[in-house]
């Protein structure tokens, strides 16, 4: 069924009033048109900002454990119904549906979270070396901040945003990405019905030119965004020069390095995990598999007997491991980059073509061997079921591989060797480390973020996200 997609700005739904049109497909069944809709306009973007202003006052003056309150009902809420928004979410984006049931779940819990932040102290008593003086601080929140999400992950990264920013105080002008509209409704509804008042959470429909105008608002106190890195960085140098805060969440070209202490079938059961779930869509995906040499051909067989076990197909078949990418446009990029390394020479060991499944973005698990390091394979971000296996000779060179890109997300070492362990999580230039576990995969409580090109501004989840959302306020009281 085709969906009636609406904006909600100040409480209100409307259809959003652009004249660029988007058609959002079910990437495993392409005759099934899951929406077909109009873009937001400026005006659009322009009476959202507005109701956001307007929210923001009593939003502000409502009490943080009732803001929490808030939160906490809705990620209930989204939890009991994890089943019918995890279908949703396979329809309009693709994903096998175990995992967006575990992803609407996640969101859940990430509202929990900050509803239950809201009972910490919001600030701290000082003493002062002033006579009869009080002296406090406590937190308050920005303003008016824009969230821009991605299509990869349409509960949980909507929810890591507006979870600190709500519980905060901000109120909030939100664009997702264009592909699943009945997703970020979702979300919004759920918060709705929890008691988050008209105007507090402000939702425009729309691409590029939406995001942008949200971006360019100067009343717009800061800007979270979750998407390429270009964009990133150009979203963060504009929000900066009009000196308003920006916080952004990019790219990465993920490794995972089996050290020669490795459990092998360990690390072939983390590098599928890691580069072929969610087709390889995840800003931390497994894209670089570094093996020690002595290893190589039986870490390499091991594994491309498991890569030709995987079953890409339906979405809602338990048995499919690989769903789709996400749309005609991703289908073509991850065929260029498979196509380029063809031609270049690189090795294919699996793969390289699209999966055998009739109707669908469907793109088969893809494996190149004995990359070099600077090959634009190994190098470049490419999103998809792709992996490079680059052979190497020993820690030193694994660390020196991982950390000659321009990204810094992501790495792995799978390894019985503590040492090895510890001198590898010193060493590597990336926000975050796994050690015998796969590159994708966070947690809640925990600060989320990239380095390099990969990530800029305050990390997200867990608390330290709290310290973009809010700014400090010091009272000092003398008493007679």
């Amino acid at each position: 069924m085709n969906a009636i997609v609406r904006n909600v700005i100040g409480g209100r739904h409307s259809a959003p009033g652009g004249s660029e049109r988007y058609r959002a497909i079910n990437p495993a069944r392409l005759d099934d048109i899951v929406a077909d809709y109009a873009f937001s306009s400026a005006a659009d973007v322009e009476a959202a900002v507005e109701a956001a202003r307007r929210a923001l006052r009593p939003w502000r003056e409502t009490s943080a454990i009732a803001r929490g309150e808030i939160l906490t009902k809705a990620g209930i809420a989204l939890r009991a119904r994890a089943k019918d928004f995890g279908a949703l979410m396979s329809r309009e984006m693709g994903k096998p549906l175990a995992e967006a049931i575990g992803e609407v779940d996640y969101a859940g819990k990430v509202l929990q979270f900050y509803g239950a932040e809201a009972q910490r102290p919001a600030g701290e008593t000082l003493q002062s070396g002033r006579p009869n003086v009080h002296y406090y601080t406590v937190r308050e929140p920005i303003g008016v901040v824009g969230a821009i999400t991605p299509w990869n992950f349409p509960f949980s990264i909507a929810c890591w945003k507006l979870g600190p920013a709500l519980v905060s105080g901000n109120t909030v002008v939100w664009k997702p990405a264009p592909h699943h509209p009945g997703c970020s409704q979702a979300v919004l509804d759920m918060l709705v019905e929890a008691g988050l008042p008209e105007g507090v959470v402000n939702l425009v429909h729309g691409g590029a030119e939406t995001g942008g105008a949200i971006v360019a608002d100067a009343r717009i106190a800061g800007v979270s965004f979750t998407g390429s890195t270009p964009v990133g960085q150009a979203i963060y140098r504009q929000v900066s020069g009009r000196l308003a805060r920006a916080q952004c969440e990019m790219g990465g070209k993920n490794a995972l390095y089996v050290h020669a202490e490795a459990d092998l079938d360990k690390a072939v059961m983390l590098t599928v995990e890691g580069a072929f779930r969610s087709a390889g869509q995840k800003c931390t995906a497994t894209s670089r598999v570094l093996v020690d040499a002595a290893i190589e051909a039986a870490f390499t067989e091991k594994l491309l007997a498991r890569v030709a076990e995987i079953r890409a197909g339906d979405p809602f078949d338990a048995a499919t491991f690989l769903g789709p990418v996400v749309d005609e446009r991703q289908f073509a990029k991850v065929r260029g980059h498979i196509g380029a390394a063809i031609s270049a020479g690189q090795r294919l060991l699996a793969g390289g073509a699209e999966a055998p499944v009739d109707n669908g973005y469907f793109v088969a698990p893809t494996v190149f061997g004995a990359v070099a390091a600077d090959a634009p394979i190994a190098r470049e971000e490419i999103f998809g079921p792709v992996v490079a296996l680059i052979p190497v000779g020993g820690l030193e060179a694994a660390v020196e591989t991982v950390n000659g890109t321009d990204y810094g997300l992501s790495a792995t070492i799978v390894t019985r060797d503590l040492e090895a362990a510890h001198r590898f999580a010193r060493s590597v230039e990336t926000g975050v480390v796994g050690v015998n576990l796969p590159t994708a995969g966070v947690e809640l409580h925990a600060p989320f973020g990239g380095w390099k090109g990969s990530g800029l501004g305050v990390p997200e989840q867990g608390l330290k996200i709290l310290d973009f959302y809010t700014k400090w306020r010091s009272v000092a009281m003398q008493f007679a």
